[in-house]
C-alpha cells in the first residue's frame, strides 16, 4: 500500500512539474506585438478619431527618434493631425503617410503618441506599416500584415473596425492642391499653342491685304500712265497737224 501510495504522489507531482513548465514556457514567449494602436471610437466612417500608437524600445543601447507610418488605404496624410507626442517631437507629411520624431527617447523607453484623425474608411480593419529608427540608425521594420490567422514575425499594428453607425456616411476630402486645383495656372501654357495659330492667321490676313492693296495700288497707277500716253499722243498730233496746214 504504501509503495503503491508513494508511485501515485510522484505522478502526481511530476504532472504538476510539467504544467509549471508549460506555463512558464508560455509566459516567457515572445509578446505578440512590439507596436499597437487603438481608436477612441473604432468604428468605420467614424469622424475625428483619435489614434493611440505605442512602440515598444527593444535596443539596449539607443532610444527611438522617429517613426515612419504608412497609412492605409482611405486616409489621406493630411488628415491626420498630431495630438499628442514625446517632448520636441513634430509630425511631417509625406507621400503616403507621415513621420513623427524628435531628440531620441531614453533608451528603454517606449514611443507613445497619439493623431486625431478626419474619417476612419468604411473597412473592417486598418494596418498601419511602422519603420522604428533609433538613435544609433538602428530601424525596426514592423510592416508585415498576417492573413488567415497566420503568425508574422514583425506584425504591423493593425486596429480593428466594427460596423459604421446608421447613417454614417463618407465626407469631402479636405480642399488640398490637386491637379485640377492646379489647372487654371496651366491655362496660359496650354493657350500658347493656339496663340501661334491664331498669329500666323492673322500675318496672312495682313499678307492678303497687302497684295489687295498693292494690286489696286498698280492697276490705278497702270490707268494714270494710259491716260498721259493718250495725253501726249493727241498732243504731238495736234502739234503735227498745225505744221501741216501751217
Amino acid at each position: 500500500m504504501n509503495g503503491t501510495h508513494t508511485r501515485r504522489r510522484l505522478r502526481r507531482l511530476g504532472i504538476a512539474a510539467v504544467g509549471a513548465l508549460v506555463v512558464v514556457g508560455v509566459a516567457a514567449g515572445p509578446a505578440a506585438a512590439h507596436a499597437e494602436v487603438t481608436a477612441s471610437d473604432p468604428r468605420a466612417l467614424a469622424e475625428n478619431v483619435t489614434l493611440s500608437f505605442t512602440s515598444e524600445a527593444e535596443s539596449e543601447t539607443a532610444g527611438i527618434s522617429e517613426l515612419r507610418v504608412v497609412l492605409p488605404q482611405g486616409i489621406a496624410p493630411d488628415a491626420v493631425t498630431l495630438k499628442d507626442a514625446p517632448k520636441e517631437w513634430k509630425l511631417t507629411a509625406t507621400p503616403d503617410g507621415y513621420a513623427i520624431g524628435g531628440p531620441a527617447l531614453a533608451t528603454g523607453t517606449d514611443a507613445e503618441y497619439s493623431v486625431t484623425v478626419r474619417q476612419l474608411p468604411d473597412e473592417k480593419s486598418l494596418a498601419f506599416k511602422t519603420l522604428e529608427t533609433y538613435g544609433d540608425g538602428k530601424i525596426s521594420r514592423w510592416i508585415e500584415v498576417p492573413t488567415d490567422g497566420e503568425k508574422v514575425d514583425n506584425p504591423a499594428p493593425v486596429l480593428k473596425l466594427r460596423a459604421a453607425a446608421p447613417g454614417a456616411k463618407p465626407i469631402a476630402p479636405s480642399p488640398s492642391p490637386s491637379p485640377s486645383a492646379v489647372a487654371p495656372s496651366a491655362q496660359p501654357s496650354a493657350a500658347a499653342p493656339s496663340a501661334a495659330p491664331v498669329a500666323a492667321a492673322g500675318a496672312g490676313e495682313q499678307a492678303t491685304s497687302g497684295k489687295d492693296a498693292g494690286s489696286s495700288t498698280g492697276t490705278v497707277v497702270g490707268v494714270i500712265a494710259a491716260v498721259l500716253l493718250a495725253a501726249a499722243a493727241g498732243s504731238f498730233w495736234w502739234v503735227r497737224r498745225s505744221r501741216s496746214q501751217a
